[in-house]
This record gives C-alpha cells, structure tokens and sequence, in this order.
C-alpha cells in the first residue's frame, strides 16, 4: 500500500471528511442499526432485550464515531459499515450487560466476549456464549452479530495481514472487560497482576492508562480500513497497529472516563481517570496522550487523516452535556481545550450539531 494510494482513498480536510460522513456514514450507520433494532426487539428475554435496545440507543455515537473509518474508503463502505457497526454493537451490548450483570463469574464475562474474537475469526464456529449465565434466550441476537462481522472480514482483500494484530486488539478488549467487572475488590489486583505482564511493552504509561488503551475499538477498525486496501502489506498492518496502540487508543477511553467520572460514581463503576493525586496531574497525563498521538500516527499514509480522528475525538468528547455540571471535568475541558486549532473547532461544532440532530429524531 504505497503512501499516495493511501492518500487518495482517504479524505484530506475536515470539510471533505465531514462531507462524507452527512452524505455517506451516517445515514448508511443508522440503517445498519435500524436492521439491528428490529431483531433486537424479538429478543424473547427480557433482560437481554432490554440492555441490547439500550446499547444501541444511549451509545449510538460510538458506531456513528468509529463509522469515520468508513469515510476512509467510500468503495467499500458497504463491507466496512456493517463490520464497524456491529463489531462497536458486540461491544456495547455485552458492556451492558456486565455493567448490569447478574452474575461476577469472570468465566461468564470470558465466555461473552469470545463472541468478539470470533466476530474477527471468519473460520470460528458460532458457541452458545450465554452457557454460563442465567439470561439465555436471545433470539439469535448475538449470532447474527456475530456472523455478519465474519462475512464482512472474508470481503476484506487484505484481511490476512491485519487478521493477528485485530485479534490481538481484541483479546485485550476482552481481558479488560472481565477484570473491570468481577466483584470490586478483586477489580485493581486483578488489573494490576494484567498490568504486569504487558508493562514492559508500553513503559511510558501507567497501568491505569494501559487498561484505557485496551478498551478502545479504533486500533480495530483502523485496521479494518488498511485491510480494504489491496495494496496493504503486512509491513503496512504492524505499523498501523503501533500507531494506533497505544496512545491513540488510549486518549479514546481516556476521555471517555473523563466525561463519564460522575456517572461512574453514582453507579459504582471503575473509572481510570481517578488514579491521579489531583486535576493537574491527570490535564498533564491526557496532554502527554495527545501529544504522543499525533506523533505517532506522523509514520502512517495520510497523517492529516489521522491527525483529524485525534482532533475530532477530543472535540467529541469534551463537547459532550456530560461535561457540564461536572465543575472539575469542566477545568479540564478549558484547559485541554485551550488554544485549540481550527481543526478541532471545527469538529466541536459539527460535534454538536449531530447531536442535535440525534435528540431531536
């Protein structure tokens, strides 16, 4: 994948990107999950109906976010939608489902989440993923989830490239969201013990910050971008992953915790953005982040493209409601935000305009 082809396929400026994400990615973003949504609502068990219908409607700007990978390669948006949307949907259901869950059994959770491992394994044979927990009728709900991701990955051209570091992306996804969610005070050993193992590969990070990487589905779906090019190498998937794992991945969740620290609270929930000894610290420790970001995605094909994914994450996410009411998230927005570039500004008020635009449907 030589760096013009790359160039051409993605686009250059936030107002050729945001272009194709009104005309293409949204609409084609929300009829996938409307397909979703009908299925969704036959789920015989009321639980598990009720948490899927949840996923797609309180984190329905996930797919709309990671659907600007799709943006990347307009000629095959039609495999590239789907597999984001569903991939993001696997994702935030079985989030639901172990932030509500009946059950600690880190065995269950493990189990859940194999369906995204095998969501990215077109030869994996579908598994009754339910098999350790209560709730179990789901209607297909799950399966089909499952299966469309593998039909889509089969149409990727480049898809064996890419294959081991999505896995790899994923299997880590996995690991986090079973240590966050068993009984509370086995949550920070068991990070910790996780932490132990992989810090030796990311030593400019924290183990907090590490876990945050791992919770992100971007690496994924960038990867998922490179593999619809029939030019990538796998010389072009590792330098992808490595740009992409772990500070742009890591700033993603990062400031999802920020804007979700209250929320958190109230409900109980692990947040990674309380394991530093003041404000101060954690504005330096996200700067550190973005700044870490953008140089690393400076290696890739494109890096205006990429470069524009930070601005906008940052402008998604600090322009989020959440943000106001929450006096020591507010700080950290002016000062994140502080001489902030065009770019950026740019995307805060499409940011906000699409929210409108969702709440207002």
């Amino acid at each position: 994948m030589s760096k013009s082809a790359q160039a051409r396929q993605v686009p250059r400026t936030p107002v050729t990107l945001m272009y194709r994400v009104y005309k293409y990615v949204l609409p084609e973003v929300r009829a996938e999950l409307a397909r979703l949504r009908v299925i969704a609502e036959r789920i015989p068990d009321d639980e598990l109906r009720v948490q899927a219908l949840a996923s797609m409607t309180s984190k329905q700007f996930h797919c709309e976010g990671g659907g600007i990978y799709a943006a990347g390669n307009l000629k095959r948006r039609h495999i590239l939608v789907p597999l984001i949307v569903c991939l993001q949907t696997i994702s935030d259901y079985l989030d639901n489902l172990c932030d509500r869950s009946t059950s600690l059994d880190p065995d269950d959770f493990r189990l859940l989440h194999q369906s995204m491992l095998d969501a990215v394994d077109p030869d994996a044979p579908l598994r009754d993923y339910y098999a350790l927990r209560a709730e179990r009728a789901d209607g297909g709900y799950l399966h089909e989830l499952v299966r469309t991701c593998q039909a889509c990955v089969k149409q990727l051209p480049a898809y064996a490239h890419v294959r081991s570091y999505v896995s790899e992306l994923v299997g880590l996804y996995g690991d986090l969201q079973v240590y966050k969610h068993i009984a509370k005070e086995n949550r920070e050993p068991a990070l910790l013990s996780w932490w132990e193992k992989h810090r030796h590969a990311v030593p400019q990070l924290q183990w907090n910050e590490f876990a945050a990487a791992t919770g992100s589905t971007l690496g994924m779906f960038m990867l998922f971008l490179t593999a619809s090019d029939e030019g990538c190498t796998p010389a072009d998937a590792l330098r992808v992953r490595n740009a992409y794992f772990p500070h742009v991945c890591g700033l993603h969740i990062m400031l999802d915790y920020l804007i979700d620290q209250e929320e958190d609270r109230l409900g109980g929930d692990l947040n990674f953005c309380n394991y530093y000894e003041n404000q101060s610290q954690l504005i330096e420790r996200i700067g550190m982040i973005v700044e870490r970001a953008r140089k690393d995605v400076g290696s890739l094909p494109a890096p205006r493209f990429h470069r524009m994914v930070i601005e906008g994450l940052i402008a998604l996410y600090l322009s989020d409601p959440k943000v106001s009411g929450q006096k020591d998230v507010e700080l950290v927005s002016k000062r994140l935000m502080r001489r902030s570039p065009l770019t950026r500004l740019f995307f805060w008020g499409n940011s906000v305009l699409i929210r409108k635009r969702l709440y207002s449907n």
